[in-house]
């Protein structure tokens, strides 16, 4: 009963990971995330899928040490450079906070950027016009 348990969660993992993919490609497509926003859940969802087929392995007992797969993932070392997502802290900022607060935070700091960015150009657009200026008067004085 167990082995059917064990068998039936792997298959579901691996079609929640393949709906996460499907999910990845859209929206990429779609722009509703950036393509380096993408890159990194599509490193994620690789993650994923190399751990799945650990667990694969380690259910079938293909691997010689499967003590160490089970250790490998649980533990939050560092593979390839990468943090495990999932055992970082979490900051004071979101700590307590739901879906939603956290979507609200998340385009209140965009409209900030955005305003930031507005501020930025127009900076730029007055230089540009000084700059303008400063040619007109040169070829004036020539």
């Amino acid at each position: 009963q167990l082995n059917v348990i064990i068998r039936a969660s792997l298959q579901n993992l691996g079609e929640r990971i393949d709906q996460l993919k499907e999910l990845l490609l859209r929206a990429v497509a779609t722009h509703q995330v950036t393509q380096l926003e993408g890159d990194r859940r599509q490193n994620l969802v690789d993650d994923l899928l190399t751990r799945q087929k650990q667990l694969q392995a380690s259910y079938r007992n293909e691997d010689v040490e499967p003590d160490v797969i089970r250790s490998n993932l649980m533990t939050g070392g560092v593979k390839r450079g990468v943090t495990n997502p999932w055992l970082v802290e979490e900051s004071e900022e979101t700590r307590g906070l739901g879906f939603d607060d956290l979507r609200q935070q998340q385009r209140r700091i965009i409209e900030e950027q955005d305003a930031g960015l507005d501020a930025l150009s127009s900076i730029i657009s007055r230089q540009k016009q000084m700059g303008r200026e400063i040619g007109n008067e040169l070829d004036e004085q020539n």
